[in-house]
């Protein structure tokens, strides 16, 4: 079987082959799923995230009377001032700081509530009022992605309330 004939068919088959593999490579895209709302990844939106890297902190105080008084935090400075009827016990008080994490570059807006309330494990209730950060303008993130901010605000104190003070701020992040 080495005839001219037997020589043309193998010619013959090895010329097909790379118009099956070709066709198979065809067959193959036209066969797989695609999903039209997927988006290039440059284009995909980084999700916003808000992680609190120090707590607001009032520090240590006391009411020398019955008349009140309150102590501010600037979110700008870091410093603190006490005014009324309150007895400066020391200690160091610190704006909160918080840093949000997102696509680079972008407009962000950064909302918080004007006043909170603060609560004590023996009932007590006090206000934070003037909650603001340190934030101006149309803050952006940078080119990593990243804002820091801190945030500060007043503590009013009134009548007898006692004891160590807790709250929860909500801060929330979005996009422009």
């Amino acid at each position: 079987m080495t005839g001219p004939g037997h020589k043309l068919r193998a010619v013959w088959a090895l010329g097909l082959l790379p118009l099956l593999i070709a066709a198979g490579d065809g067959a193959c895209r036209l066969c797989k799923p695609t999903d039209v709302t997927e988006q290039p990844s440059a284009e995909r939106e980084i999700p916003l995230s808000i992680e609190i890297t120090t707590r607001l902190d009032f520090s240590r105080a006391a009411l020398s009377g019955s008349g009140g008084g309150q102590i501010e935090v600037d979110p700008q400075s870091g410093s603190r001032r006490v005014d009324g009827g309150i007895v400066d016990l020391g200690g160091s008080a610190l704006a909160g700081t918080a840093v949000v994490h997102g696509m680079p570059g972008r407009a962000v807006r950064i909302d918080m509530p004007p006043s909170a309330r603060m609560t004590s494990s023996t009932g007590g209730v006090v206000e934070i009022t003037g909650l603001r950060t340190s934030l101006s303008g149309s803050p952006r993130l940078d080119p990593t992605g990243r804002l820091e901010f801190s945030f500060g605000g007043r503590l009013q104190l009134r009548g007898n309330a006692s004891g160590t003070f807790r709250a929860r701020i909500p801060i929330t992040a979005q996009y422009e």
